[in-house]
């Protein structure tokens, strides 16, 4: 067996993505101007600067790469598993498939990773409220970006990006007719939101309600497995 190595640098400083830069900037200077005011209140400003430099990291993962994979898209813990209608704006039927969830809290990493080898062939956004994102009725009502790809045997992969509670803002990077691998970053969610990933019929989940997931990491799936759900226990 070939021995394999990595450095550990990765988990001795994490980088910040881009798109967190700005915000933390604010809260700095916030912090500052509320530290002239009262020394306290400046002391809470850095507490909330350094919440939004956490809030903002966007550390590397190592994804599995074998063929038929389906890894997570995103941090958090899987909040419901179980049969639903894709968005409509994605043209893929009426017919109910396998959903499998991701709550991510406002603690969690929020960038968000492809999860399966494939071809983009239909983006949707469709505007809408903010309800607490770990409510069903949020696929249906909250603002959402809806991504549907086709792997290379031709099947329909969905992944959707949900705005939560708290969350006023979807970033989604792809574009149609895009070629992504599996665990490749295509976007984020600010702040506090959810991820579902529709799979195609017959493809049963590899995780159960209460599991914590690691975006680009955690395998969902297997496109090329008969195995049946699984079902886990709190221990």
């Amino acid at each position: 067996m070939k021995v394999q190595e990595i450095s550990l640098s990765r988990y001795l400083w994490t980088p910040i993505n881009r798109e967190g830069w700005p915000f933390i900037a604010l809260f700095a200077v916030a912090a500052f101007l509320l530290g002239q005011v009262w020394a306290p209140l400046g002391w809470l400003g850095l507490l909330l600067t350094l919440w939004c430099v956490y809030f903002f990291r966007d550390p590397d993962r190592v994804t599995p790469t074998r063929r038929g994979l389906v890894i997570s898209p995103a941090d958090g813990v899987v909040c419901m598993v179980g049969h639903a209608v894709p968005p409509i704006e994605l043209d893929m039927g009426s017919e109910p498939r396998m959903r499998v969830s991701v709550f991510m809290s406002v603690f969690d990493v929020h960038v968000n990773r492809v999860p399966v080898d494939g071809r983009v062939v239909r983006l949707a956004y469709k505007p809408g409220a903010f309800l607490n994102a770990s409510l069903d009725k949020a696929s249906e009502d909250n603002e959402r970006m809806a991504v549907r790809m086709v792997t290379d045997d031709g099947r329909d992969v969905a992944f959707v990006q949900i705005a939560g509670l708290v969350a006023r803002r979807i970033k989604c990077d792809l574009v149609e007719g895009q070629e992504m691998p599996a665990g490749r970053r295509f976007g984020l969610i600010r702040f506090g939101s959810r991820v579902d990933v529709y799979l195609p019929d017959g493809v049963a989940p590899l995780v159960a309600c209460g599991q914590r997931m690691l975006a680009g990491e955690t395998v969902l799936a297997d496109l090329l497995s008969a195995e049946p759900d699984r079902d886990g226990e709190v221990r």
